[in-house]
């Protein structure tokens, strides 16, 4: 005679906090990796970029490719703890992405479209980070 093992059934508010988990998880990454592309290229060639010359906040292009391939690759290793679950990951995704907002809200002159694409996805982060409470996902870890 065997036994079976029956894994308790989760309940929908644990399968919605661990959806949004993972969506917050793969965002993060989407964002982090399109940031580490966008820094190679301004480090490799500041000639893909349009300048402004009046802007407030006008900085060398190299140095905003520096910024963002750091962001990316810091993005990058979060979502991979968020895909553990932990809870670290998730409030360090919460910072990285609100950091990333604000990098590309200051580049927004040198690669508008991009900016607000990459603006976007952060905002969706931050959203699927915060909107589950830890006893929701209290399952999904």
């Amino acid at each position: 005679m065997t036994t079976a093992h029956h894994a308790r059934p989760e309940s929908a508010k644990q399968q919605w906090a661990g959806g949004l988990m993972m969506f917050g998880a793969v965002m993060l990454m989407i964002g982090g990796v399109l940031d580490i592309f966008r820094g190679i290229m301004g480090i490799a060639q500041n000639n893909v970029f349009v300048t402004t010359p009046n802007y407030v906040f006008q900085f060398n292009l190299s140095g905003w490719g520096w910024v963002h391939l750091i962001l990316g690759a810091v993005a990058v290793v979060v979502s991979l703890g968020l895909f553990q679950g932990a809870m670290w990951a998730r409030v360090g995704g919460v910072v990285i992405a609100g950091l990333i907002i604000i990098a590309n809200f200051l580049s927004l002159p040198y690669y508008p479209v991009w900016s607000i694409v990459a603006i976007a996805i952060s905002g969706f982060v931050i959203w699927a980070l915060c909107v589950v409470r830890p006893e929701e996902s209290a399952g999904y870890r």
